[in-house]
């Protein structure tokens, strides 16, 4: 076990990228920037932090884009507030990012998470949204359902979050033994072979930064907690609204976190173009599972 608790610095990975703090909706988010041009926003998921898409950095970068990956509130080296885990909060962190950016739109990708984040901005900030490219993340609205009518589909599949609703045991989960419930996580959503252990041992780190797993657990007991309050029926109405930008969707088949018989069928709450694509044999991390696959996808949506 390790005995030295990581500092949010250790998350500040050498790369080609730069490595910059910025202000958005009164919060300090670090990012990791790369590229000129078009601003393409990738948001990360749980439980990892910015440094997932290091793949797509390099890939859309060289493609043309200014590429940002933000630590979302609450991970990596961004601040980490006792409160603001619910997505109306986080949604405004990500519009708010966009123009302290200095831009008036941006693209948005998401994974898990940052998934959900881009169906929640798309709908409430569409003037900085230009377009959408969702990973591994159905529409809350069709997981909500499916986790409904599918009890021993979705609904077995979610059970995890079941866990996290209790206090502070689950943070205690997740950081003991060097943090072996994180490889444990990844293991069980992602496909053959991941992670690999250059991936493992970087998450298991930056979870056991002090703030990130409580921080991170709050983003998912807001989500289910929200279900009995007025909260989470004003977020059902918000995201009943009509996607109006153009909205590319990928999903692995083997993902046993979001199932792909969820994830079909977001499509719906999409007016404008919308496109989907499943990978066979491939989890719930395709940008870190088949980068090459998922950077040439990206990029012909991109320029299409």
């Amino acid at each position: 076990m390790e005995d030295t608790v990581p500092e949010p610095g250790s998350v500040l990975i050498d790369g080609p990228w730069r490595h910059r703090d910025v202000s958005a909706n009164g919060t300090r988010l670090h990012i990791a920037e790369l590229g000129r041009g078009p601003l393409v926003l990738l948001l990360h998921g749980f439980p990892q932090f910015w440094w997932a898409w290091r793949h797509q950095l390099t890939a859309l970068s060289a493609a043309g884009y200014r590429v940002v990956a933000p630590d979302l509130r609450g991970y990596g080296a961004s601040d980490k507030p006792p409160r603001g885990y619910d997505a109306f909060t986080l949604s405004d962190d990500v519009a708010g990012l966009i123009r302290a950016l200095g831009e008036r739109d941006a693209v948005i990708v998401g994974h898990d998470w940052g998934g959900l984040l881009g169906w929640t901005t798309a709908v409430r900030h569409p003037v900085v949204v230009r377009r959408l490219a969702v990973l591994a993340m159905p529409h809350p609205l069709r997981l909500r359902h499916q986790i409904a009518v599918d009890p021993r589909g979705q609904g077995a599949a979610s059970r995890y979050m079941l866990g996290f609703q209790v206090p502070w045991r689950p943070e205690r989960g997740l950081v003991t033994g060097d943090a072996t419930q994180v490889g444990t996580l990844l293991r069980g959503w992602g496909g053959a072979g991941y992670p690999g252990e250059q991936e493992e041992r970087r998450y298991r780190a930056a979870m056991r930064i002090p703030g990130v797993a409580h921080s991170s657990l709050e983003y998912h007991r807001w989500i289910f907690r929200s279900l009995f309050r007025p909260d989470g029926a004003r977020f059902a109405n918000v995201l009943r609204r009509s996607l109006r930008v153009d909205t590319l969707q990928i999903h692995g088949a083997a993902d046993r976190c979001f199932l792909p018989s969820t994830a079909q069928g977001s499509g719906r709450y999409v007016s404008a173009a919308y496109s989907w694509r499943l990978h066979d044999g491939v989890g719930h991390f395709p940008h870190e599972e088949i980068p090459d696959v998922i950077n040439a996808e990206l990029a012909a949506w991109l320029e299409s």
